[in-house]
């Protein structure tokens, strides 16, 4: 079944899915139209649909119409005609969704991959780099959590190894983690969620 997971509390909705259909069949689905003529590539286009499908199923659930997402300068992405709050991540053959009425949010699905422990000293403060050592999993879960809090803050130009720093932690199958966010002094406490599965990781934000 497509819909990996979906899950609706008071205003927030969020859901995964995997992606099986043809372009066509996802258009049907949605009726929402086709991917724009400049997006070219076969799984961009997918991505792009599917997205879109899936928040137009996650505001049917919260009994919200979908009319449209544009995004702003730094590719934020908004809801047409709505004060919910949006967030998207694909990872192939994975799509992630989730809106909230009541504050901004982000989302990112990864597959534990190799690359993460290359790219962890560039990524990772030392603390960080020290408490992942050389698990996958941890390197992922520290990723999304980064990638989760850049999407909250909505702009561009972060430091990912010293203004987006995530407190140390036990992995389990689900769990809860601190994040920080610190930008020109000031920091913002954010509390993130996470899930791992035998194929991704997926962490979103929790509302404080």
């Amino acid at each position: 079944m497509p819909l990996e997971k979906l899950v609706v509390d008071h205003k927030k909705a969020w859901a995964i899915w995997r992606m099986t259909e043809t372009e066509e069949e996802i258009m049907s689905m949605s009726g929402l139209g086709a991917a724009p003529a400049s997006t070219t590539h076969p799984q961009k286009r997918m991505e792009y649909l599917t997205g879109r499908f899936l928040t137009a199923r996650l505001m049917q659930e919260l009994n919200l119409t979908y009319q449209g997402m544009f995004k702003d300068e730094y590719g934020k992405p908004f809801l047409t005609n709505s004060d919910y709050h949006v967030s998207l991540s694909h990872s192939y053959p994975f799509v992630a969704a989730v809106i909230d009425a009541e504050s901004p949010v982000g989302i990112d699905l990864e597959q534990p991959k190799e690359k993460l422990l290359r790219i962890g000293p560039r990524v990772l403060s030392p603390h960080e780099l020290l408490d992942a050592g050389q698990d996958i999993v941890k390197h992922c879960i520290y990723w999304c959590a980064k990638e989760t809090m850049i999407k909250i803050h909505g702009k561009k130009g972060l430091l990912l190894s010293s203004e987006l720093l995530i407190s140390p932690f036990q992995v389990r199958g689900e769990g809860n983690i601190v994040g920080r966010l610190i930008v020109d002094g000031n920091v913002t406490v954010l509390p993130l969620y996470y899930r791992v599965t035998p194929e991704f990781v997926l962490v979103f934000n929790n509302r404080t």
